[in-house]
């Protein structure tokens, strides 16, 4: 029996383990695409051949004001990389620092630190620029365009409202009910106020709300109508790029917020989606580290890419270090409360709840595997939250997946899980 040893991101460290050979099926990883190198030529080449509308040096004029909207620390988005390219752009096309202003896309997520900011678009930019959180929970900060047809009241943030021109950058990845990131979420619901994403995340509920579908999917359809009020005569722009799984540039799309989104999306599908012979007794899965498992919050999006490769009744192994705990109180006590997937979801469609809705998306999914921790996470804290065990190594974990499945389990593994989506062969 040959034994393969296996080395896995795990927050900001790593962890190691060994499998038989003949245990595992696959191993899920992102497409091999040669990185970009000159990233400012990249950024420049975007911009100057922007995707659905015209350039940016045709419409941004000199004493014209521009708010970029950027990434939380929850986003990988490397923007300390592109942004700096950006504000020398704007100052070479006629716009000052003092007229250029960053907004921080925090959605329902905490509020950032100066120094998470400056960390997040690096210190020259961060000490030339005005910088603002979105924070969801201060509804003076925000201005009302309407309720969308499916009734949600569209309350933006004010900073944008102010700004001649709005640039929404970031980074575009799967997502498990709004179909996929990037795009309008930047504002809606990046820099939205907090009834506005309840109201909007009230349709993942829905089974045509998934992975990968925008249309027919109630969420993405209702965040593309409310942003479409907002953007009524306003000046939109989007900066979206891809990343690979070690956070290197593989393709930058800038232009119209739907043209251009709409094409870097087909270019995720072919870097992310990965085809697997067939869903696995077991799936090993690492987040990919920090920032990716910094919580339990952060970490279902990993879950949710890992059931897509477990068969039912299997078991899920996720390495998670979840520094900052479960990174929800509401997520916690939804789940102590109720106690079952069931409940969680009979609730939330009675009165739902931002927080609680993780709570559903985390539980939901063991409702076709078992899912072990191997991770820093309080074992009675994970418990509460329905997972089957929190252990310290993934040979512990092991342990317990032979225990229920016995000694002759196959393997599929996930080293890159926040970002592959594996895709069973027809």
């Amino acid at each position: 029996m040959t034994m393969q040893e296996y080395d896995f991101a795990y927050g900001r460290g790593r962890k190691k383990f060994s499998l038989a050979s003949d245990k595992v099926l696959k191993v899920v990883k992102t497409a091999a695409f040669e990185s970009l190198t000159d990233i400012k030529e990249a950024v420049l080449s975007a911009i100057h051949h922007p995707i659905g509308c015209a350039d940016l040096a045709e419409r941004i004029k000199p004493g014209d004001t521009v708010c970029f909207i950027c990434n939380d620390p929850t986003r990988v988005a490397n923007s300390y990389d592109f942004m700096p390219v950006l504000v020398d752009e704007m100052n070479r096309l006629g716009v000052k620092d003092e007229n250029m202003s960053i907004l921080f896309s925090l959605g329902t997520h905490r509020v950032m630190s100066h120094e998470e900011m400056v960390a997040a678009v690096g210190a020259d930019v961060a000490g030339r620029l005005q910088m603002y959180n979105s924070n969801a929970k201060v509804t003076e900060d925000f201005e009302y365009f309407g309720d969308t047809s499916r009734g949600t009241p569209v309350w933006i943030n004010k900073h944008l409202c102010q700004a001649d021109h709005i640039i929404l950058t970031g980074t575009i990845v799967h997502h498990y009910f709004s179909g996929y990131g990037g795009g309008r979420k930047a504002i809606l619901p990046g820099c939205a106020a907090w009834e506005t994403v309840r109201v909007n995340h009230s349709f993942m509920l829905d089974p045509q709300a998934g992975l990968g579908k925008t249309t027919g999917n109630p969420c993405y359809e209702d965040q593309m109508e409310g942003v479409a009020l907002f953007a009524k005569g306003r000046s939109l722009f989007l900066f979206n790029a891809i990343l690979n799984a070690k956070h290197e540039f593989l393709k930058m799309f800038a232009g119209d917020y739907i043209a251009a989104h709409k094409e870097a999306c087909a270019f995720v599908d072919k870097v992310y989606g990965v085809p697997i012979p067939q869903e696995a007794d077991v799936v090993i899965v690492s987040c990919g580290g920090y920032p990716k498992d910094i919580n339990v919050y952060q970490m279902q999006k990993t879950m949710d890419n890992a059931q897509l490769a477990v068969r039912q009744g299997g078991v899920v192994i996720i390495l998670a270090e979840c520094e900052e705990g479960s990174g929800s109180q509401v997520l916690e006590d939804t789940c102590r409360r109720l106690g079952s997937a069931d409940a969680i979801e009979a609730e939330l469609k009675a009165n739902f709840q931002i927080g609680a809705n993780k709570a559903f998306a985390v539980t939901r999914l063991m409702k076709k595997a078992d899912y072990i921790l191997v991770t820093g996470l309080d074992k009675q804290l994970a418990q509460d939250m329905l997972f089957a065990a929190a252990v310290g190594t993934v040979e512990e974990a092991l342990a317990l997946a032979e225990q229920k499945l016995g000694p002759d389990y196959n393997v599929i593994l996930m080293p890159e899980g926040s970002l592959t989506v594996p895709l069973l062969e027809k």
